[in-house]
């Protein structure tokens, strides 16, 4: 392998033109310096909104689900309330009264023989 047979002058242009490379260099990295900061810093105000518009859409979710167990519940304390409500009404009445003692306690007349069947139980 053969060196190259080029020799550079060492010139007081040559200098100059060193020096003229070497500020640009430094002027160029100096904005790359300043535009990375620019766009950590825009990153940084971008990310921020973003996580709290995440955590915001968590709770909606959370808030939602509670929603939709609430209303199960209400559902179900509703049906309860009504079928309390009925029986209140039917217990107004002297032989539902009756029948209901007899089948919920076992409580009978003189001589009966009670059989207690489950399903027969007034609701």
């Amino acid at each position: 392998m053969k060196k190259p047979n080029i020799v550079q002058l060492n010139n007081q242009y040559i200098k100059d033109e060193n020096i003229k490379n070497r500020y640009e260099e430094e002027k160029t990295r100096k904005r790359n310096r300043l535009m990375g900061w620019i766009l950590i810093v825009i990153m940084l105000l971008f990310v921020l909104p973003t996580y709290n518009l995440v955590k915001s859409y968590i709770n909606l979710q959370k808030r939602e689900e509670q929603v939709v167990k609430l209303q199960k519940e209400y559902k179900t304390i509703k049906e309860e309330t009504a079928a309390q409500k009925t029986l209140a009404e039917r217990l107004k009445n002297d032989t539902y009264v009756e029948k209901y003692a007899r089948a919920k306690y076992y409580l009978s007349k003189e001589g009966e023989v009670i059989y207690p069947v489950p399903s027969l139980l007034p609701k």
